[in-house]
């Protein structure tokens, strides 16, 4: 047992049974999904299964939390589809590896910490948003190609399908009520699995998707020019792909903080993320970022240390190396099943429950938050947005609480106190409290419950005190705090301010 100080820490004593049962259920739901993703972005198949391995592997040892599962994911490879089709797969691989770089650089300069910034209005989106399409990518597979075009299930298949997945829904659900000594997820793909096999029962399998068989994942130097326009070409994408995968990361590890009641660092995630990226780009992966599906189903699972990561990535490699003929034969109707429970376990049902006693803005914003993720797919677009909007709103909230109590002391001299921060949204507002002409001769502005927080805080000051000096009155700025006068008194090469501190 390590301790928490120590590099490959542990949050609480290994339950060895469930970390090995986590990890073989981790691997057989990311399999599918990664190799959807890869075919989904132009990539090899077997692209996107070393994705899982190198980003699984990597992360749960380097990783800023146990219990996390990282993996070839389709939010980071749907930023590389354009770079794919204008410039070629050796491009991609190399942005890749400048991705990884990048989150590097983020989690050396502890840049993840802004991630406490997201509000859990956009948390309530995003992670219904991405419930919503885990849902709508199962629905995938109730399609067959006709005549070299995709359509609906049918007559007998579409029965068997259904069937087939409502029976792994129904074992995943009851199961747990019989007993918790294993996954209900692993048993329902086994159960499935069997029934298919015993029966020869007619169905799509992961054969259908794509084959799993190959060699270990080999060494690779892109091959691109190495000029400053490929830079340009590559950095675009890198950035966003490094964004994207960070957000969703980070936001996953706060939602795996939350169901654990322990707390991740998200510094050392951003390091692990990047390293098994830049891997990823010199050995045929098609990079990733945590996956939010895969790890509620290892914690549902009862894994909450990093074994299960590591043995979900060896057994990815296992079966890609050996064990291809009986993954082949796995039914996708069994991996549905346990992605639509995911999908079911990963919405915030909480969320409709207090709905009547949240914020309108706050309910306008997760629904907004949501809605993007749905539609353009693009998680860090949407937090981004989310976040820029509660910060507006947030802004005009504090912008109405500025206020001013007013009196005249026995020397003739008029106070304001001011309570509220003074910032460009509550200007206008701190301005309309003063009487220049009706004052008397002597004005102090008292900021012991306020401060100026911005440049259009010190511009306010700087004109009201050019009022009351055209008006032939004195006006004095009294308890100021430390950081507004470093402020104020840096401003003076910008701009004139008539400061008298008591």
């Amino acid at each position: 047992m390590f301790s928490r100080n120590r590099f490959f820490d542990f949050s609480q004593k290994v339950n060895y049974k469930n970390e090995i049962l986590a990890g073989l259920t981790v691997a057989m739901t990311m399999m599918p999904e990664s190799l959807s993703f890869a075919i989904l972005a132009g990539f090899p198949p077997l692209s996107g299964l070393y994705a899982a391995f190198i980003m699984g592997l990597i992360t749960s040892i380097l990783g800023g939390r146990p219990g996390l599962i990282s993996g070839g994911a389709g939010a980071t490879a749907i930023v590389l589809i354009a770079l794919m089709k204008s410039n070629g797969i050796e491009y991609v691989f190399a942005a890749i590896a400048l991705a990884g770089i990048i989150q590097i650089g983020v989690g050396l300069f502890k840049l993840g910490k802004f991630i406490s910034l997201v509000p859990q209005p956009v948390m309530y989106g995003f992670v219904n948003g991405l419930a919503v399409i885990i849902f709508m990518a199962q629905l995938q597979q109730f399609k067959t190609v006709v005549n070299g075009e995709s359509a609906w299930l049918s007559g007998t298949p579409l029965f068997i399908m259904g069937g087939l997945v409502l029976l792994t829904i129904a074992i995943v659900v009851l199961l747990p009520k019989i007993t918790k000594a294993v996954p209900p997820s692993l048993i329902a793909i086994i159960v499935v699995f069997l029934l298919v096999l015993g029966f020869n029962i007619d169905t799509k399998m992961v054969r259908d998707i794509a084959s799993v068989s190959g060699g270990f994942p080999p060494f690779h130097i892109p091959a691109i020019p190495l000029e400053f326009k490929t830079l340009q070409v590559i950095f675009p994408y890198a950035l966003i792909m490094a964004g994207v995968g960070l957000t969703e990361g980070l936001l996953t590890l706060n939602l795996v903080d939350e169901i654990t009641t322990t707390k991740g660092n998200g510094n050392r995630e951003c390091i692990a993320q990047g390293t098994a990226n830049i891997a990823n780009g010199f050995f045929f992966g098609m990079g990733g970022c945590p996956m939010i599906a895969q790890t509620l189903v290892n914690l549902s699972a009862g894994a909450r240390a990093r074994l299960s990561g590591i043995i979900a990535s060896l057994t990815i490699l296992i079966i890609i190396l050996f064990g291809a003929p009986i993954i082949d034969r796995v039914p996708m109707a069994a991996l549905t099943g346990v992605m639509i429970m995911v999908a079911i376990g990963t919405f915030e049902w909480v969320s409709f429950r207090i709905i009547n006693k949240m914020p309108r803005q706050d309910i306008f914003i997760g629904i907004l938050v949501a809605g993007i993720t749905i539609w353009l797919h693009n998680l860090a677009l949407a937090v981004l947005i989310g976040v820029i909007i509660s910060a507006l709103v947030f802004a005009w909230e504090s912008a109405k609480r500025i206020r001013a109590k007013k009196y005249i002391d026995e020397l003739g001299v008029k106070h304001y106190e001011i309570f509220g921060p003074l910032f460009f949204g509550s200007v206008a507002a701190f301005n309309e409290k003063f009487d220049v002409t009706g004052d008397p001769q002597e004005v102090i502005i008292d900021f012991n419950e306020s401060r100026v927080a911005d440049m259009s805080g010190i511009e306010a000051l700087n004109k009201l005190t050019e009022r009351y000096k055209l008006a032939g009155k004195k006006l004095h700025l009294q308890h100021l705090s430390e950081d507004c006068r470093t402020l104020l008194k840096n401003a003076e090469t910008v701009i004139e301010v008539n400061i008298k501190q008591f």
